[in-house]
């Protein structure tokens, strides 16, 4: 077969018309082959090996005419076998490349995909892996994008949905089967409507980078389910994909951003850069492992046969070494400028700062982000820790970036159960969390404010349960998190208690109205507005079944119209969307002084002391918002105002009365939402009472005059 030289720009397989380029980075390769896959038209597989001819830079290139889309392959790496010195290239262990954009098949598990013989890890096991590994695909980058732009939405104005892409479709009875669980099936009109009707626009999908399954899952009959297990940085896992054509899925996948923005809805994608597929010494050798192991992965200084590991899956990426950076930075921006993807989440991402040990706020990773004119410019949301040293950074990340507050999630969840000293917290993260974020000059939307994720209870289990029942992991229940600050509101589990139902009905309705309503991003977990149990799994990472997919048969249709209700009052309402913090000073209309741009009450009416926040027993605050108090301005320059509102939060287990705050405040109060099962709605004067049932919110307006 004839070869060219090419080129060493761009890494991985580039399809120009007439042929492709493949092109792939190693500093230790003595030689490298590129081996290419075809049917031998007897039912089985002819692989072609090709030596790539040149090298510029540890760039390993060739160019070779008449290789279409569609062409499945994979490399053997010639160089040093000697793990305690960080190397472990083996030619007979065929590798994906790093920079695949489709990767077709599965792992068969087996001896053959470790470089090591089990049980003698200091071995060398030279069985060839190419009939167990999956290959990577040349792709054809070609796609009628159409009309196709960015929504660019506001994070003031964003409502993010977390979902798993099989997880939310496999069960709607309106999608066809043959496309349940895909990603043409998360592009269908069903989806996109439930989205709209919850006011949803960004859809942040859990990792679809293709990943492995881990072959302690496959032996107990489980699988990765969620997909934290990335193997290829460029490639849309085909096991999202309808199509049986491979490289199918990157146009599949295409479509469906195309279609999300048709509907105004961006698309976030939860990306794991952090480590990788290939684990510990003891894992298989896979890819990076067997092209440049030292580059790719931090190694234990004084003993390189082993890894660090700050992600707790057995190893973390190199990002001190300006490949493995390359690959990250090249990764991000294929995403973007090829798939149009709108942000990123980063799982573990204060891994992604350790360039030696500490994690450093500066590292080069976020210098790169920072100067990079692409990925600068879209949505950057950190998951704020690891589990190394040091590794939990809420409010330390860049300007630049967004972070999933964490302190949100618990504080949140603490008040609601009823737990002591809670009060003064509650109300920093209600108002974006100030004290976390404000000293780095950023605002409320650096919070992503989130009660539930995809590793956690579901809403319906946190009320549901006091303690976690993982049994189906196959692990004694030893896995997920312990102190999970949920209640169980009096029964663990099930129960056809009416009043028990009722108080966990009114708690789900807590959680939603308060993030909602809260200032800076809120983030829903896919299904908690249609009441989904994972029957007290807090960890579902390897559950494929319908233990984690929502079960649209069976929805809380009460509980969907009443979070659209919420969710269409933080819309229509910029009092809850500021793009500031609130200063307490008085505001008013043409500049004169006027009422505070917030203001909060103890339950008598009294403006809240200092006594009162640190008052350990005190579970219920009220709070005025000033629509006049709103130094925002909209895109022509005007000042934004709004009507005031007052919200009454009541966290006792017995009823309150409010005193209303007194005609400065505003003439009348309307009840606009009520957590309670019997709420009024008829205007309140004032300065009158309003009683706020036992944990309970009520939320009033005041028309602006």
């Amino acid at each position: 077969m004839e070869i060219w030289r090419g080129k060493a720009y761009p890494l991985g397989a580039t399809y120009d018309g007439s042929g492709t380029n493949f092109a792939l980075f190693s500093e230790v390769a003595e030689r490298i082959e590129l081996c290419l896959f075809d049917d031998d038209g007897a039912g089985g597989v002819r692989e072609t090996r090709i030596a790539l001819p040149e090298v510029d830079g540890f760039v390993w290139h060739g160019f070779i005419p008449g290789v279409e889309p569609g062409q499945r392959y994979g490399y053997r790496v010639h160089g040093p076998y000697d793990p305690g010195a960080g190397h472990r290239c083996n030619p007979n262990k065929l590798l994906l490349d790093p920079y695949a954009k489709a990767i077709d098949g599965a792992f068969t598990w087996g001896q053959e995909l470790f470089s090591y013989n089990f049980g003698d890890p200091d071995s060398r096991n030279d069985e060839d892996s190419a009939g167990s590994m999956p290959k990577s695909v040349v792709i054809n980058p070609y796609f009628d994008w159409g009309t196709d732009r960015p929504p660019k939405h506001e994070y003031a104005d964003t409502v993010i949905y977390e979902a798993h892409v099989k997880g939310l479709t496999q069960t709607h009875p309106d999608i066809p089967e043959q496309i349940r669980g895909t990603y043409t099936a998360v592009a269908h009109p069903v989806i996109i409507e439930h989205l709209q009707s919850l006011g949803v626009n960004a859809l942040e999908l859990m990792p679809i980078h293709h990943f492995a399954n881990d072959s302690t899952l496959v032996d107990k009959g489980l699988s990765n389910y969620w997909g934290y297990n990335t193997i290829g940085f460029l490639a849309p896992d085909h096991k999202y994909g309808s199509s049986a054509t491979p490289g199918g899925q990157v146009q599949e996948f295409k479509a469906m951003v195309r279609a999300l923005h048709d509907a105004n809805i961006e698309v976030i994608l939860d990306v794991v850069y952090n480590h990788t597929a290939e684990g510990n010494h003891l894992g298989p050798t896979l890819s990076m492992r067997g092209i440049d192991n030292a580059a790719y992965y931090r190694l234990v200084d004084d003993d390189k046969r082993y890894y660090m590991d700050y992600t707790g899956t057995g190893n973390s990426l190199n990002v001190g070494h300006p490949h493995s950076l390359q690959l990250i930075m090249d990764s991000l921006r294929y995403w973007v400028t090829e798939m149009h993807v709108d942000g990123f989440r980063f799982d573990l991402a204060a891994t992604l700062a350790r360039e030696f040990y500490d994690v450093d706020r500066l590292a080069a990773f976020f210098e790169l982000v920072q100067q990079d004119p692409i990925v600068s410019q879209v949505k950057l949301i950190a998951e704020p820790w690891d589990v190394g040293p040091g590794g939990y950074q809420v409010g330390n990340f860049p300007p630049q970036w967004t972070e999933w507050n964490g302190k949100y999630r618990d504080t949140v969840r603490d008040f609601w159960r009823g737990e002591p000293a809670t009060l003064d917290e509650f109300a920093y993260r209600l108002t974006g969390s100030a004290d976390l974020y404000e000293h780095t000059a950023r605002r409320p939307v650096a919070s992503i404010n989130f009660v539930t994720a995809h590793d956690g209870f579901t809403l319906a289990d946190l009320v549901s349960y006091n303690e976690k029942h993982n049994e189906a992991n196959g692990e004694d229940n030893k896995d997920g998190e312990s102190h999970n600050r949920s209640w169980n509101c009096g029964v663990e589990g099930p129960t056809d208690d009416a009043e028990i139902l009722a108080l966990r009905g009114r708690q789900q309705r807590n959680f939603l109205t308060t993030l909602l309503l809260s200032q800076g991003v809120p983030m829903i977990s896919h299904g908690d507005e249609l009441g989904r149990t994972q029957r007290g799994n807090n960890n579902g990472y390897c559950q494929d079944n319908d233990l984690t997919w929502i079960d649209w048969e069976n929805a809380d249709a009460d509980l969907l119209d009443f979070t659209r209700s919420v969710s269409a009052l933080r819309a229509a309402h910029p009092v809850f969307r500021r793009r500031r913090f609130f200063s307490g000073k008085p505001v008013g209309r043409r500049g004169e002084a006027g009422l505070p741009d917030i203001a909060w009450f103890a339950p008598d009416g009294s403006e809240m002391t200092g006594e009162d926040w640190g008052s350990g027993f005190a579970k219920s605050v009220a709070v005025f918002l000033n629509g006049l108090g709103i130094p925002d301005r909209d895109a022509r320059g005007q000042r934004v105002t709004d009507d005031s509102f007052f919200l009454c939060f009541n966290a006792h287990y017995e009823p309150i009365e409010f005193a209303l705050p007194p005609t400065d405040f505003g003439s009348e109060w309307v009840p606009v939402i009520s957590t309670a099962a019997n709420p009024t709605t008829e205007p309140i004067a004032a300065g009158a009472h309003v009683s706020v049932e036992a944990r309970a919110v009520l939320v009033l307006r005041s028309d602006q005059e």
